[in-house]
This record gives C-alpha cells, structure tokens and sequence, in this order.
C-alpha cells in the first residue's frame, strides 16, 4: 500500500510566499516587455508544465520546453545552448527533483523569474514492493526522485495538477499585472477541466473487479492513491531500472492473487519486462501513459486526451462493472 510524508503545511505556504515574492522583485523586465505587446518568455522543464504554462498564459506567452518530444524526461542531458534559453527566459517553471540536469542547468543559468512546482503542492513518498530494487537502481542511474525518495509524478493526480496550475498562475498575475485577469480566467477555466476529470476518474474507477494494476513504470501513485487502487511496479519509479527474478516471480504470484488480466508499460519506455512478465502470466499488455511528452504514439493529442484514454486503459484492464 501507499506511504505517505507530507511536506508541512507551513513550509508549503512560505514557499508559495516566497516564490511569489521573488517573481513580483525580478519582474520589471518580463512585465515592462508585456505590456509593450512582447509576450513573456517562458521556459518549461518537460511536457506536463508546458501544457499547464501553454494553457494558463495564453496568447501572453511564448512557452519553450527542454525536452523535446520523445525524448525521457529522467534522462534528458542539458545543452549550454538550453543553459542561455534559461538566463533568456522571462519566467521558468520546472519540478524539482525529476530531471537532475535541469535542476543543475538551472542554478548555473543564474535565472531569477523560477517556479518551482514541487513548492505549490504536496509531495508523497509512495512505496511499493519494488521499491528495494528501485533504490538499488538508483544509485547506477543517477536518478535522484525528490527529496527522501518523494515521488515526483504530481500530474498525474488531477487534483494535485490543478494546485499546481493555481500556483503557476498566480505566479504570471504578479509577474505580469496587465494581463492578471486573463491569467487568472485561463487557470480557473483550467481548473475546472481539471474538476471534472477528476470525477470522470472517480466515476469511472468506483466499481470495478480488481483494484490492482502493474506497471513497468512506478509513476501512478498519485493517481492509485485518489482513486483507491493499487499499483505493483515492476521496476519502481526509474523507468529504466531493470527488476530482479525475485520480483518478476513476486508480480506473477500477485497477478494471479488480485485478477490483475493486464501488464502496462508506456510509449517513451521499453516494453520488454512488461511483455515477459505478460507472457510468463498469460496476461495481455496496454499502455498506461505518464504523460512525460507527447509524440505519435501517444493515445491522445494533449493531456486531457491521454488521460482519458489512461480511464479507458485502466476500465477495461480492471473489469468496470
């Protein structure tokens, strides 16, 4: 089952203070640029926050992302050339924690207009029982989760990705006041799809015939935990870890114990544990997507839609009564 560690109230409300504090001091170029017609330079760190930056800004910004389309975001290497983007970027808004790279390029950019998303929500550490081999892993691929092993994979909760678009918008309504009521109407409009995808999930997940799925990669347990099911990672949250037998065999006794019919994996990943593990079981193989980035592959065009095909992929592999 799921653990959690909630960052205390207090932290998280000075943090929001203080990163909201440091946007209104260093605005002067970013606003002054605005309201001559320029549009905001922002920087995002990877898809899910240049989706929400995309939506909340508006025809006010112009969004970049360092990690192109396909590539992973846990593995993606900084370029001196995306190092100046961000020293250019009126505004960058990356999570703390997921990509190494870009928390190192970050802090020698010397970038002053920064939002950090782990500060506008709380992070959880959420266990698994591969969570051994994971930490093993760890320590090969350089894959640093947060801090003490919190998860990182906040958007894939509607609800914890909606407290980051509120954070994120405040944020534009200090950076750039003349544009504040667009901002804030752009964040409640996304809110509010975000309300509702979030009773699509619960509707969609309340009966079904099993509550437990797995997944190659670990990176569900936001989205396991708001709607009471459980997820069996077979490599824990590095996507790249590789499980050990002991774990394999461990998943095969879990399957057969739980009614698991289906092994997930995602677009951006091998699927070769996910297939062995399938063909080991009897099982079928689906893709679950983390929504690290959008490429052809995707089962959707945006967020939205690959969440919604995520809902279909879950109904179906759980058996929605």
């Amino acid at each position: 089952m799921n653990v959690r560690r909630l960052i205390p109230a207090a932290a998280l409300t000075g943090a929001v203070a203080l990163t909201a504090t440091a946007l209104t001091a260093c605005s002067g170029a970013g606003a002054a640029g605005a309201d001559k017609g320029d549009r905001l330079a922002v920087t995002a760190s990877f898809y899910p926050l240049q989706f929400l930056a995309e939506r909340i800004g508006g025809d006010h910004v112009s969004v970049a992302t360092l990690t192109k389309p396909g590539v992973e975001p846990h593995d993606l290497d900084i370029t001196p050339r995306q190092t100046g983007q961000l020293g250019d970027s009126d505004v960058v808004l990356y999570l703390k924690g997921l990509q190494p790279a870009v928390d190192k390029a970050i802090a020698q950019s010397g970038v002053k207009h920064v939002v950090d998303a782990t500060t506008l929500t709380r992070l959880e550490t959420h266990g698994t029982s591969g969570e051994e081999d994971h930490d093993h892993a760890a320590e090969d691929h350089d894959h640093d989760h947060g801090e003490a092993g919190e998860d990182p994979h906040v958007w894939l909760d509607p609800v914890k990705y909606a407290e980051i678009a509120r954070g994120f918008g405040a944020a534009l309504e200090k950076t750039d006041p003349g544009h504040a009521a667009d901002y804030k109407k752009n964040t409640d409009a996304l809110v509010a799809g975000l309300a509702a995808l979030d009773t699509e999930f619960k509707d969609g997940l309340k009966n079904t015939a099993s509550r437990t799925f797995i997944t190659t990669h670990a990176a569900f347990g936001y989205l396991a935990e708001r709607y009471g099911l459980d997820q069996e990672g077979i490599s824990g949250v590095d996507p790249e870890a590789e499980p050990s037998p002991a774990r394999m065999k461990e998943l095969q006794a879990v399957a057969q114990k739980d009614k698991v019919t289906t092994v997930f994996f995602e677009a951006l990943a091998s699927d070769k544990t996910a297939k062995t593990l399938a063909r080991d079981t009897g099982l079928r193989t689906d893709v679950l997507d983390p929504l690290e980035g959008i490429t052809g592959r995707s089962q959707g065009s945006d967020y939205f839609e690959v969440m919604r095909s995520n809902l279909k992929n879950l109904q179906k592999a759980l058996g929605t009564k």
